[in-house]
């Protein structure tokens, strides 16, 4: 009977060894993701196919989400932590 055997391999797709701390890009996929959840897109699309302007709540929550990515873009180093919704404004 042959015998199976394992190598462990932990981390490597995960955190590639050439990329210590987060990048710009990965800070504004958090924000498309952070702007695509909640009732961002579903407004969006109703204002493009209706005509009518998406509400102020939500246009707000919007530009504040928007706010957070350009100022912790800007950030060096950026935070370890920045998907933290501590730095992102609330639902």
């Amino acid at each position: 009977m042959e015998q199976t055997r394992f190598r462990i391999v932990g981390g490597t797709d995960i955190n590639p060894p050439d990329r210590t701390s987060p990048t710009a890009e990965d800070v504004l996929r958090e924000a498309q993701r952070r702007l695509a959840t909640g009732d961002n897109d579903p407004q969006r699309l109703r204002a493009l196919a209706t005509g009518r302007p998406v509400p102020s709540a939500t246009r707000y929550r919007m530009m504040q989400i928007e706010f957070v990515a350009t100022t912790l873009s800007a950030l060096r180093p950026i935070p370890a932590d920045f998907a933290d919704d501590r730095y992102w404004p609330g639902g």
